[in-house]
């Protein structure tokens, strides 16, 4: 998804891998703040460290979120975290998706095909829990960040020398650069570029994700549900006795006033779906008392400049491409990379400009894929339903389709060496 959506655990830490060795960088005791510590933010504060950087992460929650729905890592993002050193133990967490199958409105099975028919993934590419990735990320920089969880940024002020941030908890202090990772909704993309409306391109739907009891005993697998301008999926990751369940719907304007409201949300969905069928009565009766709700509308981040003085902004706060892409995680994992490669040996005023020079081409690459794939398993008429399912039927009886360009259009620059 665009964003992380608040989880219980859902399977066992991956197993360890060790970090690389820690260069001497070029730019001894420069002190960064970077807010988020999701997946952009703790990739960078690696990078950054690596690179010599004094590095803080702050994180509104209160310890590292270790649930949420699967993710993918594709294209160049897995060498980003072959550079890491924690590829190995992403392949172990890897999620064996066997099956996905798509159903009429009456619930009759459509197709049943293999998700890489559907996503145009390679066997190369991974899809693991969210929890698996950030527990990962976690692992490699918590010995050498600083982490301060509970806490926000509340305000900034950036002079010639510094910005001097206030947090919410409390505290000032001056840091040299201060860097958002804080997502779609990034409070520090609003203090420095204005409100997000600016920025934000609704791709007219809405959705919520939540877990609940596997009752169907689904097993490595998704089945989804579909009518016009609706859909009901439930993901089972593996066997267990629970499933990530999904609501999407078409919404021609983001309802802004159910985004803070939880009450809202379960009124709105309750409203789209009352007559719907399958299993989604059930899917709404779970929705009611469901704890680990996160719901938002689809859209993505799009802006003329990532930077502004002494902040930049990188992974969803920047560039989200919505989950209709399946590359949020893949651009915040290569953002993350080239942000800091721009930094290891320039003065931040050039190395902001690098950053966007050597990135942009490859965001909007990713983001310009939102009408293709995925975006057409939900069409808003009869006549677009029965041509994607018609569709979905001709793929089951072609192979696998290849990655898509766009994973893959980017090289990354060596990492620079130590001194």
């Amino acid at each position: 998804m665009t964003r992380t959506d608040p989880a219980r655990p859902v399977s066992a830490p991956p197993r360890p891998a060790p970090a690389p060795p820690r260069p001497v960088g070029r730019t001894p005791g420069r002190k960064v703040l970077i807010s988020g510590a999701s997946i952009a933010g703790p990739a960078l504060a690696y990078w950054l460290s690596r690179h010599g950087y004094a590095v803080t992460v702050v994180e509104k929650a209160s310890a590292p979120r270790h649930g949420g729905y699967p993710v993918d890592i594709r294209g160049t993002a897995l060498e980003v975290v072959r550079r890491m050193g924690i590829l190995p133990s992403l392949q172990d967490a890897h999620v064996d998706l066997r099956r996905l199958t798509f159903l009429d409105e009456d619930g009759g099975e459509v197709v049943s095909v293999g998700p890489r028919t559907v996503t145009g993934a390679t066997g190369r590419d991974l899809e693991v829990r969210r929890g698996d990735l950030t527990r990962a990320l976690h692992a490699t920089v918590r010995d050498d960040v600083e982490f301060l969880f509970d806490d926000s940024i509340d305000t900034l002020d950036a002079s010639g020398h510094g910005v001097d941030v206030t947090f919410r908890g409390g505290g000032t202090r001056t840091f040299d650069l201060v860097f958002g990772a804080d997502g779609v909704h990034s409070r520090t993309r609003e203090l420095v570029f204005g409100p997000e409306e600016r920025f934000h391109r609704h791709l007219g739907y809405c959705f919520a994700v939540f877990t609940m009891r596997n009752t169907l005993g689904l097993s490595h697998e998704t089945v989804m549900w579909n009518s016009p301008g609706r859909a009901a999926a439930l993901y089972a990751v593996g066997d267990d006795d629970e499933v990530h369940a999904f609501l999407n719907f078409a919404h021609p304007e983001p309802p802004y006033d159910a985004l803070r409201n939880a009450q809202a949300q379960r009124a709105l969905i309750d409203e789209v779906f009352a007559d719907a069928g399958w299993e989604v009565p059930g899917m709404l009766a779970a929705l009611r008392d469901a704890d680990d709700l996160y719901f938002d509308a689809v859209g993505q981040i799009r802006m003329p400049r990532w930077s502004s003085g002494r902040v930049a902004l990188l992974g969803d706060a920047a560039y989200a491409p919505s989950f209709l892409t399946g590359q949020g995680t893949s651009l915040a994992l290569v953002g993350a990379y080239m942000l800091a490669a721009s930094l290891a040996d320039r003065d931040h005023t050039t190395g902001f400009a690098a950053y966007e020079r050597d990135t942009r081409g490859f965001v909007t690459a990713n983001q310009d894929q939102v009408g293709e794939g995925e975006a057409k398993l939900f069409p808003t008429t009869a006549r677009a339903l029965e041509r994607r399912n018609a569709m979905l039927r001709q793929l089951a009886t072609l192979p696998a389709a290849t990655g898509r360009p766009a994973h893959s259009a980017l090289t990354l620059p060596a990492v620079v060496p130590a001194r």
